[in-house]
């Protein structure tokens, strides 16, 4: 239990710095980062699976750069259903799940997870 309150705070944590970084995504406040972690987990959970073998094809092809842009449209699909959460395009959804990546795995070195 205390690992994944860990895994959670860490996301939030996470989440809340990548807000702060990336220009055009958005946070009202720790509670709305808590939540959208939540969220961020459950769309990577269940619709990143599905849209990364829908878009299998396009991912070979790039050797899987296309991956990127799975990544960005979990993070404003996460974004869409989080209140108080906002991304206000591609572009700060694509670099902000690439920051969000970076910031989390060094939270998670700091804090002892796995990354």
């Amino acid at each position: 239990m205390l690992t994944f309150f860990l895994t959670w705070l860490v996301a939030a944590v996470s989440l809340a710095i990548t807000a702060q970084i990336v220009p055009g995504l958005a946070i009202a406040s720790w509670s709305v980062a808590a939540i959208g972690a939540v969220i961020l987990g459950l769309v990577n959970a269940i619709v990143k699976p599905i849209l990364t073998i829908l878009t299998l094809p396009i991912t070979i092809l790039s050797l899987g750069l296309f991956l990127l842009v799975v990544n960005a449209i979990a993070l404003s699909l996460a974004g869409y259903l989080t209140p108080g959460f906002t991304v206000s395009g591609f572009w700060p959804a694509f670099f902000g799940a690439i920051i969000l990546s970076v910031v989390s795995g060094i939270l998670g070195t700091f804090v002892g997870q796995d990354a």
